[in-house]
């Protein structure tokens, strides 16, 4: 029996578990980002980034001591650098935009990254690209134009630009790990973001620090250990079902964000973000499944 074969018979149970780590993994993505819009009036954004780093390093280093110090041996330093910039630019706007956005606002334009993957794989990996994900794309982006409210005013929200460019970082980052994941181990990827992100985040702090009371403090880990469970558990996901039934779930940010947003925040969405967002989650969805079909034909004939 191939591979292929095995894959597409995998049990419904998979993914049903699956999708239960999606959405917890979600929730808790949702929690971290109310948790970052409560710690930034307090803290900078890179004092609660270098935080997060922190507990990212610690929880990484059983991986990392295993191929040390083969994890620092790359070939390809230039493309590290380059996913590290897109990671420290995606995770500084994720919490800088929460902090000047609604909550479900922010949310929704930084799944713009979808989009900025589709068009930098077809750019720098030269991946094929579809007239329908193409045309995907553009949908999308036509919603990510709505939440941006470019009719208030004459303008769109300034502020708006924040996830973007976040989501551009996210996407470079992304792009990026597609590359290195070739010849690179996950050893090698955890190191150098451990320790780079944290150092770009921790310089500035000698003129940026606050020294935190001891309710502070316990806020700022709690946010980077949310944050790292978050990934874990988003990693148990991917490992039990099947990308294209996985990827979909994380849109239910959104319902978190809301919800969230409204008990802590008084927040309420408004027109201009459901109907973006719908057409953002509709347009992903889209090629969520769009290219689910195209490898599932590719493996029937393979």
């Amino acid at each position: 029996m191939s591979v292929s074969h095995t894959s597409q018979n995998k049990p419904q149970t998979d993914n049903i578990n699956a999708i239960l780590w999606a959405l917890l993994a979600a929730a808790l993505f949702s929690s971290v980002a109310a948790m970052a819009k409560i710690v930034v009036a307090e803290y900078h954004v890179l004092q609660i980034l270098f935080f997060r780093q922190i507990i990212v390093f610690l929880s990484s280093m059983p991986s990392i001591e295993k191929s040390f110090p083969q994890s620092l041996m790359t070939r390809h330093p230039g493309i590290h650098a380059l996913r590290l910039t897109g990671a420290f630019v995606a995770l500084s706007c994720g919490i800088w935009s929460v902090a000047v956005l609604p909550l479900t606002t922010a949310i929704t334009l930084a799944f713009a990254q979808v989009f900025f993957v589709a068009l930098l794989a077809l750019f720098f990996l030269k991946e094929a690209v579809s007239v329908h994900r193409l045309g995907a794309v553009f949908v999308g982006f036509i919603g990510v134009i709505i939440v941006m409210r470019p009719s208030v005013d004459g303008l769109f929200n300034s502020y708006a630009l924040i996830p973007i460019v976040g989501a551009i970082g996210a996407a470079v980052a992304v792009t990026s790990v597609r590359k290195l994941t070739a010849t690179e181990s996950t050893a090698t990827l955890l190191v150098y973001q451990a320790l780079f992100v944290g150092a770009l985040a921790g310089v500035p702090l000698y003129w940026l620090w606050v020294t935190p009371d001891l309710s502070g403090l316990l806020l700022l880990l709690a946010t980077g250990v949310l944050a790292t469970v978050g990934q874990w558990v988003g990693v148990k996901a991917l490992r039990l079902g099947e990308a294209s039934v996985v990827g979909p779930i994380e849109y239910s940010k959104l319902v978190y964000a809301a919800i969230l947003g409204f008990m802590l925040f008084n927040e309420v969405p408004d027109g201009f973000a459901i109907t973006g967002a719908v057409i953002i989650i509709g347009s992903s969805i889209y090629i969520f499944r769009r290219e689910a079909k195209v490898d599932g034909s590719k493996d029937r004939t393979g």
